[in-house]
């Protein structure tokens, strides 16, 4: 039996790394979503072992979100153990159940976020300063990936507009940029072509303002674990989960529509606006239809992921299709 040493092996033959090296050739192979479905399916079953179970953040001081401010849910949360072992996390790794073990040393602390652009009192923000801003809540949300598999999970922090209105938005500002921090010796993927680096995201100044649209902090009571994007995250819960941009340190307020990642990489694909609508397909695959994670079976995508009472009129008007 003839065995190959490492300096006879062809890259070609190495097939997962050729392929992350080429950001285009990785977009369109379907690596994104390919069997994502079945993938979900069987996650439970054999991708959590026991030692992930003993991950905790710090226990944080909670207030419970008002009802009349966040719709209430009566679907059942998503276990801490998937929410924190199933992660989208590029910067650390492609592989969604990687994500957890390669984040594991990264660090969060010193961790400072600033706040610039069009505003009437840029600040640079310590973390601990900026999180007592405003009191944390927990807001149960659902969270919908585009690659057809979603989650319900009990967040915590507060609304990104209260940290707005503390840097005063000046009447140009019609957009919110927001990157992630660029650190390859901490995040391996960022060593790598699969995405330019670093992540960007940016919203309508209106959807930034919206009180569903949340700064957080920590999840299921506690600080947020490395890899669901600590120690300062985004989520916007009617719109896909890649507009989540996590480990913020930049947010710029701006008059033009600032570049994203993932409408970089593949604009036909990912939209700016990136709302949850399951009558715009994705050019791959539909997304009437969604697996959440934990459980067995499929059910219906719900348009705004369900939170179109409340965000609909941001978007009246406008072409949806268009608009993606």
């Amino acid at each position: 039996m003839l065995i190959k040493k490492p300096d006879d092996i062809k890259r070609s033959e190495i097939t997962p790394e050729q392929t992350y090296l080429n950001r285009r050739n990785f977009m369109r192979a379907g690596v994104l979503a390919g069997s994502t479905l079945l993938t979900a399916a069987l996650y439970r079953e054999f991708a959590v072992p026991e030692e992930p179970l003993r991950q905790q953040g710090e226990k944080l001081n909670v207030q419970q979100a008002a009802n009349d401010t966040v719709p209430p849910l009566t679907e059942a949360r998503t276990s801490f153990a998937d929410i924190t072992h199933y992660n989208n996390f590029y910067e650390f790794s492609t592989d969604k159940s990687a994500v957890a073990y390669k984040a594991r040393n990264f660090v969060t602390r010193p961790w400072t976020v600033a706040v610039e652009g069009l505003v009437q009192k840029p600040k640079t923000f310590d973390l601990d300063d900026l999180l007592k801003l405003a009191p944390v809540e927990e807001r149960v949300y659902r969270h919908r990936c585009v690659e057809g598999w979603s989650m319900v999970i009990p967040w915590v922090g507060f609304p990104l507009a209260r940290l707005l209105k503390e840097v005063e938005p000046l009447g140009q500002a019609r957009y919110v940029a927001f990157q992630t921090i660029y650190a390859p010796s901490q995040m391996p993927n960022q060593s790598t072509g699969v995405l330019d680096w670093p992540y960007v995201e940016g919203l309508r100044l209106d959807e930034a303002m919206h009180p569903l649209t949340l700064l957080v902090s920590g999840l299921y009571g506690q600080t947020l674990l490395p890899q669901n994007g600590a120690p300062l995250r985004l989520v916007v819960p009617w719109k896909y989960g890649f507009k989540g941009i996590k480990s913020i340190i930049k947010i710029t307020l701006t008059s033009e529509q600032p570049p994203t990642t993932w409408n970089l990489a593949a604009s036909d694909e990912y939209g700016f606006y990136s709302n949850v609508n399951p009558n715009v397909d994705h050019p791959r695959w539909s997304q009437k239809r969604e697996r959440r994670i934990g459980e067995f079976g499929v059910r219906d995508t719900l348009l705004f992921n369900g939170y179109a009472e409340q965000v609909g009129q941001l978007y009246s008007g406008m072409d949806l299709r268009a608009n993606f």
